[in-house]
């Protein structure tokens, strides 16, 4: 499902244009990647919670050539299911 299959969705619903829902859509996840912008943890109830972890540096290797590579640390968004979700998902 792409964002447009929601926004269409949504608009077909809720009876609402879909340039409006697409404003709405488009704002709420600009409003997340802000907030983890920011180091924010992100916890919609019964949906799940977003947050940004810090991975260690580490050492890697080249699939190609073999090579030992230094990976540095980095940040990644990570998701954990909520309750609600995997009742219904399982």
């Amino acid at each position: 499902m792409t964002k447009k299959d929601i926004i269409l969705k949504v608009s077909d619903e809720t009876n609402l244009k879909q340039i409006d829902v697409k404003k709405v859509v488009q704002k709420t996840f600009d409003c997340i990647v802000e907030a983890l912008v920011r180091g924010e943890k992100i916890e919609l109830r019964n949906f799940g919670v977003f947050k940004i972890k810090q991975r260690k540096s580490r050492t890697g290797r080249n699939p190609r050539t073999g090579q030992i590579v230094p990976v540095p640390p980095r940040k990644v968004v990570i998701f954990k299911s909520g309750l609600e979700m995997k009742k219904k998902v399982t």
